[in-house]
């Protein structure tokens, strides 16, 4: 079984640069379109899941190193989603909720699961269970 690394995930890494590169770089220069208004939210969960585990994990909350479950990653989506899509705009006055950021969190979530359970995929397919 592959250890997963938590803050040290090349995905979380690279998620969290480009992040930063569209927040403070591009999104001044860009108005609308995809960097404007979805690129972000696409790394929710490969950027705020990996240090939520880790905190899971040193409060004994979450008892294995494994890359995330696909329940651990659902249970987050939707949260997340819940929260910030209905929850915070109900009650922060300047918040709107917006469909189409769930399904860039989705998206993300789905590349996310792609790249953690890669190692799955590989392994089946070269013993041809596919």
């Amino acid at each position: 079984m592959r250890r997963f690394g938590y803050c040290r995930d090349p995905l979380f890494i690279a998620g969290c640069i480009l992040y930063a590169v569209n927040r403070w770089l591009v999104k001044p220069l860009v108005h609308g379109g995809l960097f404007d208004s979805y690129f972000n939210d696409f790394w929710l969960i490969p950027c705020a899941l990996p240090p939520l585990l880790w905190l899971h994990r040193f409060l004994g909350l979450r008892t294995h190193d494994a890359m995330p479950g696909f329940s651990e990653v659902a249970a987050h989506l939707a949260f997340w989603s819940i929260l910030f899509e209905w929850v915070g705009p109900r009650i922060m006055p300047r918040a709107t909720g917006d469909p189409g950021d769930v399904i860039a969190y989705c998206a993300g979530a789905v590349v996310a699961c792609l790249w953690w359970w890669r190692g799955r995929w590989c392994r089946r397919s070269s013993h041809g269970e596919l």
